[in-house]
């Protein structure tokens, strides 16, 4: 590209031209500088086109100005192939409709930015989807599978995306626009294509279509004339380097009804590969192989994994009824025909989808290895045909343990390729050689087995350079012939496939500088570098999926506006570029503008694959970025919301006349525009009488005064009172029944039991009510007090000043926030290191013990004590002894009780919801959980610029599931966040988990409709 060009210029031209908008300014291009490779090249701009029109318009700015043009679709690639330092196109923005479904001819007409399970969704009810089926599905684009010609579990017997493409419309580097398709279909386009291919039939008949996977370099059998010169066939796989895609006709497949499940345990993976030939000869629909450390690595990532044969490695055989046989009699004659006798069939059901859920959590988090390395992709997909799959997975492992490297290896089998990421040590120039080194003897050993490069994420920048090594010099220069005819000029993504970048050009890790510690975050788990931690991140885009259907949170506020500035990836990327100390900085308004939108729901920490926490890199960020500098005011106002609760709550008269004067809507609203709320909030009510003065926790103090004064009556001498700070040294502290019996020695407040009582021990617990339930809603607290007393336990109460400062931590300002957790670690743990649990109230809060704490207060041995013994209310009643509640105590019956439960983003992502899930349903309640963020997300839908999109989050799934509820549903919502946005958007009053328990049935009847789900919000 030209050194020189006139990139306002160009932006003029494409804004102007380009109806679906462009843009180019420096966190745009940070955004869409990288793809799910190694690799990173920011764009001139980005445009977004809507349709072929806008696709011709960026087309001519590009000739104009002289400058590449990529497409993009999910931006999904692990190659490198979607993107460009020219024009990059993201079709997923607009482009993004299915124009028809024909269920009679079984096809369907897509335009590239199709998301694929859109595609699946759309078909289902007819009974057919699209065959080829990726990881990825969820968030890959038609356009970038066509360009990749994708594959998946099921392309054993589906074929890859090229065998059920029928045909495309693709526009030309020079504006032209063509149709392709079977029977020479397009061919009067590029008439140089037929001559060209006429005279190279012996090279191309040897070198191509030698076995299935075979999809580096361009797919020149497809237009042999024994295969129908089929031009569409021969584009897919092109990625994007000789035309633009602008729809595509697909073939749709009938779903297989009831498929079963085999799953064959062998010593190793190059066992089970070896055993890949005779499982074929079954028709088999899937088979896929998974080494036992990756399910390792799922059992400690997601737990729940379900009993798999004995074995070290797994092949999982998918079998469908055929010929009149069903699925079950199938699958076990595949069975017999395997040398394994470690043998486990399935039928379609439950079981058989839990265990292929293992294959699919795996694929997500094999970006680690077990040793807690970042592994990067590269040489992630070879593939080698079948029966030479066993010899060629010996043999890499040899070279990667020649290497030192080590990655987690899956893939599917049945067509003969292999998934691994490795672990190269991308962090340093000289790993780079490595890396080099590596793939160079990794394509000459793939090639020596009669491999292809990539089975199905195409060459990319990752592999292009090595096309040779696979091909030969006179196949490389038919490829530079064929790229001539279509792109005579080189503007369509150049780097890829022709006259390629080299493999060690562009990587983006090495780049990056390290961010250490600077009094904030420590990122213990990344070394103490930040910027190791914003690079988890590899742009796989699980962020951008639709999976609130299936239990995830993640990403809220891309759902809400579906731009990349707005999602977690978007946000890393702009990060990683701060990193490398270019043109962004901490206090960027490129860089605050990409965090503006976080919700700080922490979803990411647990939705995505690699671990990453946006929501910490945000605080982080604004404590960078306003440290020793004046701070928005929103930041004084929320940011410090518990000192001003505190304040305003200390005088009961005060918290009165404040509610009533956030009742006037005109001071309410002068007042909020001042600090930078949004006036079309609502004030949530001050408590007049704050939890730590209720009667609930009087009643708890006036028996702990009891039980000090019983036992000053007959301790012993030499017994201390609780202890300060850290409470029992480690090693005198002991298991859990023995820190219990610790507390009745040290806490003065167990003691001898005196006459009349019984001889049974007190079970202690300590309520922590944060300053959410303490001063703006207490009723939490107070029902935890009835609930946990009724539960057998004694009721402790810490000082009513602890707080966590999740405020401070959430605005940036964490050298407040550790000042307050010190202070809250002070007050807390004493009451574990005698083995007390502690119990929080709100999620939110007992989060931060459980996440930001650690990280915040490194090293403090409290920190670790204090982390293990806190609950929530779920999870101590749920737990075994010591812990769990007396053998007297059960949940209310709530048999025919509909509950709406919103899970606060918090307690999903840090705790889990399970254990409150399970007790609701042993409970019999008829449960609805409202899956992803109410939108509120603390402070986040308060502040001014944030309430659309707030809004637009609740109205995704919590608003309308409170609509459909019954009138008499029980709307159950922890969060004091969740509880505060349902009232205000649908006038619901949500309640707590404590008095959900605390009333049981009773609270259909009563509770003056706290918690009921009013017949106005429908």
């Amino acid at each position: 590209m030209d050194s020189v060009i006139d990139t306002a210029g160009l932006l003029d031209r494409l804004q102007r031209t380009v109806a679906g908008g462009a843009d180019a300014d420096a966190r745009r291009r940070a955004e869409y500088s990288t793809d799910a490779s190694n690799y990173r090249i920011p764009p001139l701009a980005v445009a977004f086109p809507k349709d072929a029109d806008d696709v011709a318009a960026a087309l001519a700015a590009a000739r104009e100005f002289g400058v590449p043009i990529t497409g993009r679709g999910g931006g999904t690639s692990c190659a490198g192939n979607s993107i460009g330092e020219g024009i990059v196109l993201d079709f997923s923005r607009h482009m993004n409709a299915i124009l028809s479904v024909d269920p009679e001819a079984r096809v369907a007409r897509v335009q590239p930015g199709v998301v694929m399970s859109e595609l699946q969704k759309a078909a289902a009810p007819f009974g057919l989807r699209f065959g080829p089926d990726p990881s990825t599905q969820n968030r890959a684009t038609f356009g970038g599978m066509i360009g990749n010609n994708a594959c998946g579990p099921h392309a054993v017997a589906f074929g890859r995306t090229a065998d059920n493409v029928a045909g495309m419309d693709v526009t030309l580097a020079d504006g032209r626009r063509m149709k392709a398709g079977e029977g020479g279909l397009g061919y009067e386009a590029v008439p140089e294509l037929a001559r060209l291919v006429d005279e190279n039939l012996a090279t191309i008949r040897v070198q191509f279509g030698r076995f299935k996977r075979q999809v580096s370099g361009y797919s020149l059998e497809h237009l042999l004339p024994e295969n129908g010169r089929n031009l569409a066939k021969f584009l897919v796989g092109s990625e994007g380097t000789l035309g633009l895609l602008t729809a595509a006709e697909v073939r749709l497949v009938p779903v297989e009804a009831s498929p079963a499940l085999v799953v064959l345990g062998y010593p190793d993976m190059a066992s089970a590969a070896d055993d890949v030939p005779a499982l074929l000869a079954h028709r088999p629909l899937a088979v896929e192989g998974m080494d036992a450390r990756l399910v390792d690595v799922v059992r400690r990532a997601k737990g729940g994994v379900p009993p798999l044969p004995e074995g070290g490695g797994w092949l999982m055989v998918e079998v469908g009824e055929e010929g009149g046989a069903d699925a079950m009699s199938r699958a076990r004659a595949l069975a017999g025909s395997a040398s394994s006798t470690a043998v486990d069939i399935r039928p379609a059901g439950p079981e058989a989808v839990r265990l292929w859920r293992i294959r699919a959590d795996g694929a997500g988090l094999g970006g680690r290895t077990p040793a807690g390395n970042q592994a990067w992709p590269g040489w992630e997909d070879s593939a080698v045909p079948p029966e030479r799959l066993g010899e060629y997975l010996r043999a890499l492992e040899a070279l990667m343990k020649g290497y030192g490297l080590d990655g987690l290896m899956y893939g599917h089998f049945g067509d003969g390729c292999v998934h691994v990421r490795i672990d190269f040590p991308l962090e340093s120039r000289r790993g780079t050689e490595t890396f080099r080194r590596f793939m160079e003897e990794a394509a000459d050993l793939a090639a020596g087995f009669g491999g292809s490069l990539s089975g199905e994420h195409g060459d990319g920048r990752a592999r292009s350079e090595l096309l040779e090594r696979m091909y030969g010099p006179d196949v490389v220069a038919l490829f530079e012939r064929v790229k001539g005819v279509f792109d005579p000029e080189c503007l369509l993504n150049p780097g890829v496939l022709v006259r390629p970048d080299r493999i060690d050009e562009h990587l983006r890790r090495p780049g990056a500088k390290p961010i250490p510690y600077a009094g904030g975050f420590r990122f213990a788990d990344d070394g103490g570098d930040m910027a190791r931690a914003v690079h988890r991140c590899t742009g796989v885009g699980n962020c951008r999926a639709s999976r609130f259907d299936l239990g995830a949170f993640m990403c809220p506020s891309y759902e809400a506006t579906r731009d990349e500035k707005d999602v977690t990836r978007g946000r890393a990327r702009v990060l990683q570029d701060v990193a490398r100390g270019g043109v962004l900085a901490w206090d960027s308004p490129e860089v605050l503008d990409s965090l503006d939108l976080c919700l700080a729901c922490k979803a990411c920490s647990r939705d995505c694959p690699t671990g990453i926490d946006v929501a910490r890199y945000r605080s982080e960020a604004l404590y960078r970025a306003y440290r020793g500098k004046l701070r928005p005011v929103v930041h004084y106002a929320l940011g410090r919301l518990p000192l001003w609760a505190r304040m305003v709550t200390k005088v009961p008269v005060v918290a009165r006349i404040a509610n009533a004067v956030m009742r006037l809507g005109p001071l309410r609203r002068l007042a909020f525009r001042l600090v930078g709320v949004d006036p079309r909030r609502a004030m949530p009510g001050f408590e007049t009488r704050r939890f730590s003065r209720s009667e609930e926790a009087r009643s708890v103090r006036k028996e702990a005064r009891s039980l000090r004064a019983a036992f000053r009556k007959s301790r012993k001498k030499g017994l201390r009172g609780i202890p300060d700070e850290s409470g029992i040294p480690d090693e005198k502290r002991g298991s859990a029944p023995e820190r219990g019996e610790a507390l009745a020695r040290t806490s003065g407040l167990a003691g001898e039991a005196t006459a009349g009582e019984s001889d049974a021990k007190p079970r202690y617990v300590a309520l922590w009510a944060d300053s959410f339930s303490e001063t703006l809603d207490a009723r939490g607290a107070r029902a935890a007090v009835s609930v946990l007393q009724e539960a057998g336990y004694t009721v402790l109460l810490p000082p009513d000043e602890a707080c966590c400062g999740l405020t401070w931590i959430t605005t940036g300002q964490l050298d407040a926030a550790k000042r307050k957790l010190d202070s809250l670690l002070g007050a807390l743990a004493p009451f574990a290191a005698n083995g007390i649990p502690i119990v929080g109230v709100e999620p939110s809060c007992t989060a931060v013990l459980r996440s930001d704490m650690e990280d915040l207060l490194a090293g403090d041995p409290r920190v670790d004590l204090v982390k293990e013994m806190t609950f929530t209310l779920a999870e101590l009643l749920s737990a075994p002894k010591p812990f769990g509640p007396g053998e007297n105590w059960s949940m209310p019956d709530l048999t025919g009780l509909e509950v709406v439960a919103q899970p606060h983003c918090h307690h999903y992502s840090v705790m889990g919801w399970a254990a409150d899930e399970a007790l609701l349903l042993s409970a019999g309640a008829e449960l609805t959980k409202v899956t992803g963020c109410c939108g509120l997300a603390g402070n986040f839908g308060m502040e001014k610029g944030h309430y659309d999109v707030s809004v637009r989050i609740a109205g995704a799934r919590l608003l309308p599931t409170l609509e459909r509820a019954n009138p008499d549903a029980v709307f159950l919502a922890d969060g004091f966040s969740c509880r505060t946005q349902a009232e205000q958007l649908s006038a619901s009053r949500g309640i707590h988990l404590a008095e959900l328990i605390r009333d049981g049935m009773a609270v259909r009847r009563h509770m003056s409709d706290e918690g009921r789900i009013p017949a106005r919000s429908r």
